[in-house]
Parts: C-alpha cells; structure tokens; sequence
C-alpha cells in the first residue's frame, strides 16, 4: 500500500486520537487502551514499509501520549511529584533528546568563542564584564584569593540572591525561545561568551585551577541547567516553526506543555546551585583539593546522570513492559 493511501485509510481514526490526547473527547481507560492497540499496529506497520517518513514520527508521538494517559490514570494513589520527576520529565527529555544536543553543541561552541576572544583580545573581559568587575578581581588575586567575590554578603542572603538571578535568567532563556528560539539562541551566546573570556581570564592570570576549585563547586549544576533551559527554549520555538502534522496552534500547546515541563525539572538544580554559591563556594580555597573535586564531580554526576542517562533508562524499562 502507497503511504498516501494509508494516511487516507487511517485519518480520521488518528484524528480520533488527538481529540482523545487533547481531552476534546473523554474516553475511559478501556477506550484508551483500544486505541493504543490500534495505533501501534498502525505505528508498527509504518516503521515497516515507510521507516524514514513523517507518518512513523508522527504517529510514535500519538502512541507516547496515549500510552501516558492510559499510564496516568491507572496510578492515581501514587504520588504525582514523585511520578513528574521519575517518569514524566525522563520521557519527555528522552522524546526531546535531539534538542539537548543542539543546546550543547551550541554551548560548547560559544564558549569555545569566548576562549578565543579573551586569547586574541587583551581588553575583552573588561569588555565582557565590566572594570569594575575586572579590577577588583585583579585585586582579589594579588590578595592570593581570587574567588573572594564569593564571599561578599551572608550566606543566606547571597543564597537566596543568586538563586532569584540564576531562575531569572532560566526563565529568560526559555521564554526568548517564543521567537523560534533565536531569543534562547542569543541569550545562550551571551552568557556562555562571559564564561568562556571569564575562565580564560583566570588562565592568563595564572590562577586557573584556583578558579576552577571555587567556581565549578556551584557551576557544575548552574551551568548545566541553562543549557537544558536553552533546550527547552528551543523545542518551544520548533513548535512554531516546524508544527509537523499538526496545527501550529496545536503544535505550540503540544511544545509549551512539553518544554514547560522541561524548565520546571531543572529548578531544583538552579536552587541547589545557588545554596551551593552561597554557603560553600566562599570557603572554595580553604578547603582540600579532593574536597573540591569531590563535590564538583559529585554535582555534575547528579545533573548528568538525570539528563543523559536516566531518560534512555525509563524509556527502555517502559517499551519492556509494553
């Protein structure tokens, strides 16, 4: 059978399953079930005569959502904050993994840029960062601390402070990706450019490992959860600019309610980050080195593991039991 036939054949019962998906029909978990029977035959048949086209993508996000729903109303006594962040987030991130390497790719990029502006530009920290800022590190260094700014302000108060910033700018990051996630893009690029001239600015001054002690101890979380925040961002803008089979309103609710999730999941990275900066980073360079590396490659195990691993995981264990 020609693909043109087959999506003839079939699209008013897949039109059937966006109403259901999208709660403009109500069906119950018997109807529901039936229907992801039905559209995984349907889904298996298209991977067979026509694996390289839209029609397999499209109906495997069908089957993901109904499987969801179905998933979702047979456990109701269990606990949904659990179940967001152990089953929903993994699956979505695993769905959306493409994007995460885009984010990456992009900021490994920028900052690769950063590096290169600080090497061949004299004056372009200052640029990046301000004198005022390039100063007083300055001075910070030749008083043998260069991580001092850490230690301005009390604890609680830098905490909560940095905190508010670092969800700020997540938040930012994210939203911008409305405008087909060139927003996400820039913003991305400005801030991966500061920690690349910032890190090379340490390197030049010899103090690199120094840095590299205090700043990655909340780093490693911080930094990691802005480039999921900028994926984030950038499924928001596919949706608008690529909405595949489906309306573009349709696509950008599908993308909104996806990439939202998304965003919410890395929050708690972003405040452990800012606990971090604010109680600990200060004491960087008292501590010993394996302290620092201990925690530094701890916080970014965790994060790493979360996003990169645990997603195939869930995912594989979930097809396992289909």
């Amino acid at each position: 059978m020609r693909e043109v036939a087959f999506i003839k054949q079939n699209k008013e019962k897949w039109l059937e399953f966006e109403q259901a998906i999208f709660g403009k029909i109500q069906k119950n978990p018997d109807e529901l079930a039936s229907l992801y029977i039905h559209l995984v035959n349907d889904l298996s048949f298209a991977k067979t005569y026509y694996p390289k086209s839209k029609t397999v993508v499209y109906l495997n996000y069908l089957a993901s959502q109904i499987y969801q729903k179905i998933y979702k109303t047979k456990r109701t006594e269990r606990n949904k904050f659990v179940d967001f962040f152990a089953l929903e987030v993994p699956l979505l991130v695993y769905q959306y993994r493409r994007y995460l390497l885009y984010a990456f790719s992009i900021f490994f990029l920028f900052v690769g840029i950063g590096v290169l502006s600080g090497k061949y530009d004299p004056d372009f920290a200052r640029l990046v960062m301000g004198d005022q800022y390039v100063n007083m590190t300055l001075e910070n260094i030749k008083d043998g601390n260069p991580v001092a700014v850490y230690k301005t302000g009390s604890n609680w108060g830098s905490a909560f402070g940095i905190t508010l910033n670092n969800l700020y700018v997540g938040l930012n990051c994210y939203l911008y990706g409305i405008f087909g996630g060139i927003g996400t893009l820039y913003i991305l690029l400005q801030n991966c450019i500061m920690l690349g001239s910032f890190q090379y600015f340490f390197y030049e001054q010899g103090v690199f490992w120094e840095s590299v002690r205090g700043i990655w101890i909340h780093g490693s979380m911080e930094i990691f959860a802005i480039v999921i925040e900028a994926a984030a961002g950038f499924i928001l803008g596919a949706s608008i600019l690529f909405p595949k089979t489906y309306s573009r309103m349709n696509s950008l609710k599908i993308g909104f309610k996806d990439s939202f999730k998304i965003l919410i999941s890395t929050m708690p990275f972003t405040i452990a980050a800012g606990i971090l900066e604010g109680f600990i980073t200060r004491y960087a360079l008292e501590m010993p080195n394996w302290l620092n590396v201990f925690i530094i490659l701890s916080t970014l195990s965790l994060i790493s593991f979360y996003y990169l691993i645990f997603p195939r995981i869930v995912y594989k264990k979930l097809n396992l039991k289909k």
